[in-house]
């Protein structure tokens, strides 16, 4: 049955949408939705009625495919971003925690045995490792945080086009064409 579904859909293709061809992509194979006349519909009843239900699916859902496309796009940009801002954060976070480092090494070998420049060396030392284990982990995190929040925006973005080409289809599927996507 698929084969014969598909090889009349292989004949008649070439007759069915001769003006879309010429023209160039129909409606519904820009939004990757495969679309075939059943009752021999002509390539402008077909491009009229793509129409119609691309608005009355973006009607009911609430959804423009083109727009969510942007938007799609958008949120891909921001995600970057965020990780890039999220990698420069680390920057100079050594210095920072060698300079509080030495002050808390001076204080301390002050105390213990009259020695603050001793004290301070080793107490930049260990500031210097710790700020920048602690600025590491924290930049990991962030940018991880950003990475799954754009995923999540993208997957939601992903199910609202679904929604649409559902819509989409149903409609098309009414008024007799074969549709997949």
């Amino acid at each position: 049955m698929r084969r014969l579904i598909l090889t009349t859909f292989l004949i008649a293709l070439p007759f069915s949408n001769g003006i879309a061809q010429e023209s160039g992509k129909t409606l519904a194979s820009t939004l990757e939705v495969f679309v075939f006349p059943t009752e021999g519909q002509a390539a402008d009843q077909q491009s009229k009625d793509e129409a119609e239900c691309y608005s009355w699916a973006a009607t009911n859902t609430g959804s423009d495919p083109f727009e969510l496309q942007k938007q799609s796009e958008q949120q891909a940009q921001q995600t970057e971003q965020q990780v890039q801002q999220a990698k420069s954060a680390t920057q100079g976070a050594g210095a920072r925690g060698a300079v509080k480092g030495a002050a808390a090494g001076a204080l301390i070998g002050e105390i213990a045995n009259d020695d603050a420049g001793q004290g301070a060396a080793y107490g930049a030392a260990a500031g210097a490792i710790s700020a920048r284990r602690r600025s590491r982990a924290a930049s990991q995190q962030a940018q991880q945080q950003a990475k799954e929040q754009g995923a999540a925006q993208q997957q939601a973005t992903a199910e609202q086009i679904g929604n649409f080409k559902k819509a989409f289809s149903v409609c098309l599927e009414a008024k007799d064409y074969m549709v997949k996507f």
